[in-house]
């Protein structure tokens, strides 16, 4: 399997959403979004610690895969004018109202400048962690997320 759930053998998505199925966020996967790889690894790796599938991609190939797969949370790094994933805010938006349940989770990473100047998050962002990024921070934000979401 690929990182991005894709299994080549069979052409399939692992939890791909038929047209007109009622949606059903897997709480097992985390979507990784940002531009930086070595912070989507870090990211990725909290994810692990905790039993979690990262998923980890770039904002443009975020978007396509959101097409297919409904991971339980997302997590976007801003990067460092908090606006690397915005074209990403109306899909998940779409997601979030199309579902039964608050899923998918949004976690915003945010340089700490941003969290200061506007500690209110985006209207589908649920949690906003500043950077840098440690397992302290991000780990409880996760699982407070996906105990809600899963209620």
């Amino acid at each position: 399997m690929t990182k991005s759930g894709h299994e080549p053998a069979n052409g399939l998505f692992t939890n791909a959403v038929p047209l007109g199925a009622p949606l059903t966020p897997d709480f097992s996967r985390v979507l990784v979004v940002g531009r930086s790889p070595v912070n989507r690894v870090v990211v990725s790796k909290i994810i692990e610690k905790s039993g979690l599938k990262p998923i980890s991609e770039t904002p443009e190939a975020a978007a396509k895969m959101l097409r297919t797969v409904f991971p339980g949370t997302v997590i976007l790094d801003g990067g460092a004018d908090n606006r690397d994933c915005e074209g990403l805010m109306a899909r998940l938006a779409s997601l979030r109202s199309a579902c039964r349940h608050d899923a998918p989770s949004v976690i915003l990473l945010a340089t700490k400048s941003h969290c200061e100047a506007d500690p209110a998050p985006l209207a589908a962002v649920d949690a906003v962690v500043a950077k840098p990024i440690t397992t302290e921070m991000l780990q409880p934000v996760i699982d407070r997320l996906l105990e809600r979401a899963r209620q």
